[in-house]
């Protein structure tokens, strides 16, 4: 029941503050690029825990066929070395995502936007137990992606379900992000972004909870940015010896 109330007062405080979106770093938003765009990008994640260390490499390809639209392919390499258990490198689960925009209603140097959105999980790595990373397992996700993004500041509000049917990695999971900007808008697009981000993860049929928290800077010339976070856990009810330490990131993208 606590782990629950925790995870409930989050998603009320994102519902009454979702008024601003902007481009998160660990968490997802609604806005989308021009039909006909691609971004490439990818976003490596070092994660410590008590289980040992990961090191994950996606190569991500997201394209848009509409301006509503989006499909994106995730190709990861992921290394690991668990604690009296194995290592090594290989290929992680490859991720095949869709969103798909319902609803949007802009104003002037803003706009609010809802998505659909799908993550399926395909179980080409290894049966590691790695939450998110590697665990050999088919998944599917099914979230909603709500946020309103304007000149001064943003934020993100995420909720979904992972299902993995042959499993306990079943989780409830939910994400909101603050963005604020440090220059003041220009032409060509150059920005320092800081990011402020928590993840709720419950794992219901594990009785796991954590909230997660991670601070992060971006900077953003053209089309291009680089991003950098630091995720530490806020609370960590799990098992013993499965704990997160923390996780460190390091992304880039570019848009054509």
């Amino acid at each position: 029941m606590k782990n629950f109330t925790w995870l409930l007062a989050i998603i009320l405080f994102g519902i009454q503050y979702c008024e601003a979106q902007g481009p998160p770093i660990t968490a997802d938003k609604p806005i989308m690029l021009g039909g006909g765009s691609f971004t490439a990008k990818t976003l490596t994640e070092i994660r410590h825990t008590e289980r040992g260390d990961f090191t994950y490499v996606p190569v991500m390809l997201h394209y848009l066929p509409t301006s509503n639209s989006l499909v994106a392919i995730h190709l990861p390499y992921i290394n690991y070395d668990i604690e009296n258990g194995p290592s090594g490198s290989s290929l992680a689960d490859i991720k095949i995502m869709g969103k798909y925009q319902f609803f949007r209603k802009d104003g002037t140097g803003k706009t609010f936007r809802m998505v659909a959105k799908t993550l399926q999980t395909l179980p080409t790595g290894k049966e590691l137990d790695v939450m998110d990373l590697s665990t050999g397992k088919y998944a599917g996700y099914y979230g909603i992606v709500a946020g309103y993004e304007s000149l001064k500041y943003g934020i993100s509000n995420e909720l979904g379900y992972n299902w993995v049917p042959d499993g306990s990695l079943d989780a409830l999971t939910h994400k909101i992000g603050f963005g604020l900007p440090l220059l003041k808008p220009q032409y060509p697009n150059k920005q320092i972004n800081l990011y402020f981000e928590y993840t709720n993860l419950w794992l219901v049929e594990r009785d796991w909870y954590q909230l997660l928290y991670a601070q992060g800077l971006q900077y953003a010339r053209k089309n291009v940015t680089f991003d950098l976070a630091v995720q530490v856990p806020l609370v960590n009810d799990i098992e013993a010896g499965r704990k997160l330490n923390y996780s460190l990131f390091l992304g880039s993208r570019y848009s054509f």
